[in-house]
Order: structure tokens, then sequence, then C-alpha cells
């Protein structure tokens, strides 16, 4: 007995997912992340307060590395300036060019991993809301951190206001630091190419980006270091949230498609479509006793033989050896994948009569 199983084109795994939806869906994230900064300013005097309990409480825990890392890019320009371009370029760039990536290249995991960025960006902007937070650089007060995208800001397109280009600095808050998107996005780039990436110089490179996200965002005093950790704790808390959140998309999904009379969605599952197929040998059935021995077939409790790739064989054969094709590896695709089709060959002895 064989089984031969076909395997889904990646585009398959995608379901209803197109590029001309989910192209505004990206400018939706990144609109919010950029207007809820704009729009939730907050109160200067208190978010200036919040940024110096920050400084104060990292102090208490010996556990303030802004002062080095800062006084390290403001003393030496060839690390100051790259760290600007960085903090400048990097966010905007990176992170659109792995949703690509994955949408390209990784089909299976790009939905959870857009519906984990997504979630997690929007806990971010209820941090915004609820605690502005000034960033070292604008704390004042004697604390001696160095604004490094002003004292290089002759480098680049940036001004004095943050990373946002000259003139355009009344369309940002700079009282956003707290929790810092910049080191969580980079945290999902950095686990996005770790997991996916099929080269170890993009699994390193994977490693290396969060790592150095962290840095830079310290270094140029755009972010505490609790900042830093906060932004990791979103992107944990984005990446628990995702899979209930999908869930409930597909629920509310199925349910709106019964009311409207649509019939349930089933993918095809012919080689022809484009997927791969693969023959599995099956489990090999000792001679039986009885009926099995004089017809080579199967012989139901009753003593009546089934023909062979009957239903009950079929069944039987199912149990057995079948194939499930679905990937549930990621846990992020929905009821659109190709089901494999599961066909019996005969490796029976012969076709005999009953006698």
């Amino acid at each position: 007995m064989t089984i031969t199983a076909t395997a889904p084109r990646a585009a398959a795994y995608r379901g209803r997912l197109r590029w001309w939806t989910e192209l505004p869906l990206v400018a939706v994230i990144y609109a919010l992340y950029s207007g809820a900064r704009l729009l939730v300013r907050g109160d200067v005097d208190d978010a200036v307060e919040h940024g110096a309990d920050i400084l104060h409480l990292e102090q208490l825990l010996h556990l303030d590395p802004e002062h080095f890392f800062n006084q390290l890019f403001t003393d030496h320009a060839f690390l100051g300036v790259p760290a600007d371009f960085a903090y400048a370029s990097l966010h905007y760039i990176v992170t659109p060019g792995i949703l690509v990536w994955l949408w390209l290249r990784r089909p299976t995991a790009y939905r959870n991993a857009r519906t984990w960025l997504l979630i997690s960006t929007l806990i971010g902007l209820i941090g915004f809301t609820l605690l502005p937070t000034a960033p070292p650089r604008l704390i004042g007060g004697g604390h001696g951190f160095i604004d490094t995208m002003a004292q290089y800001g002759s480098y680049g397109w940036w001004g004095t206001d943050a990373s946002a280009p000259r003139g355009l600095g009344h369309l940002t808050n700079e009282y956003a630091a707290m929790p810092s998107l910049h080191f969580g996005w980079s945290l999902w780039c950095g686990i996005m190419l770790f997991r996916y990436g099929r080269h170890t110089a993009v699994r390193v490179l994977g490693v290396l980006y969060p790592l150095i996200t962290a840095l830079v965002v310290m270094g140029t005093a755009n972010h505490y270091l609790l900042d830093v950790l906060a932004g990791g704790t979103v992107m944990l808390l984005g990446f628990l949230l995702a899979p209930q959140a999908l869930r409930l998309v597909d629920v509310v999904r199925a349910r709106a498609g019964v009311a409207l009379g649509r019939p349930p969605r089933v993918a095809p599952a012919e080689a022809g479509a484009g997927g791969l197929s693969a023959t599995v040998p099956g489990p090999r059935r000792a001679p039986g006793k009885g009926a099995d021995a004089h017809t080579g077939g199967d012989a139901s409790a009753d003593g009546s033989g089934s023909a062979p790739g009957s239903a009950d064989d079929a069944s039987r054969a199912a149990e057995t050896g079948g194939i499930n094709t679905t990937d549930t590896t990621d846990g992020i695709d929905d009821a659109d994948l190709s089901s494999a089709a599961v066909a019996r060959g005969g490796e029976h002895a012969g076709h005999g009569r009953m006698s």
C-alpha cells in the first residue's frame, strides 16, 4: 500500500490574505504608532518627573548604564554618528523589510508574526498614554546626558527633535520613551531572523540587531535601560496574546460566513495545482485467514469482502498511515490550508471472487 500526499503551494498558507489588504494594515500600524506619539503628548512636567524617577530607580538598583554609553558616543564620533543614523532610520526600514520577507519567503509564519507585531505596538501605545516619559536627554537637572542627535546633527537629516527631519520636530512626541518600541521592534525582527533564517549569518544578525539597538537607544540618550526592558515585556505580551487574537478573528469570520450563507472554504488538494507530491510507503498488512486468504481482499466481520479502495479500507488506511500535511508548527494559519489527498495503492495479491 502506498500513500500519496500533496503539499500545498506556499500561497495557500496565506488563505485570504492579499498584499493589497496587508499593505494598508501595515500602514495602519505605523500610523497608530506615529499618530499616538503625536497626539498623546502628556504634560511636560509630568513626563520629566517620570523620567527622573526612572533614572533614580535605576541608580538605586545600580542598573544605569546610560551614562557610560552616552559618554562613549559623545566622545567618539566614529561611534556616535553611526548610532545616530541607526536610530533615525533602521527602525523604519528593517521592520517593514522583515514583514515583506516573511510574506514572500515564510508565508506560514507571516500571519502570526504580523499579528504579534500589531498587538505589541498597540500595548506600547497604551504605555505612551498612561506614562508619558521624558528621555534622558530631556530631563535636565544636571544629570549629565548629552543629546547626540543634536551634537551630530550636521551629519544627517535630523534636527534637535529626536529623529525627526529638520523642521518637522512638531510632528513627533519626544515624551514617549516608555516603553522603547525601538528596542521592541528590533527584538521582534531579531527573533524572526533567528527563527526563520536558513543561513548562519542571518541568524547571527538576528541576535546582534536587538543588542545593538539597545546600545544605540541608550547611548544616544533617547531611552533608559528600564525603557528597553519594558519594550521587551511589551513584545512578550504581544506574543502571548497573538494566538488568542487570531482564534477570535477566525471564529468571528466563520460565524459571519455562516450568517451570510457562505459555504465552507476547502482548498484544492490536487498535485496539478502546484503542490509537491510525495509517495510514502504505508504499513504492509500480514496475510489474513479465511476470506482474506482466498480473495486477497479485506473481509468484514460478517465474512463479506470489501473491494480494495473502498470507504472502509480508506478509513483504516487513514487511521494507520495517513498523513496530515497541514502545517501547524507556527500555530498561525487559518482554515485555508490545503488538505492532503490520501489514496490507497494496490498491493493486494489479486482480486479474486468470493466462492
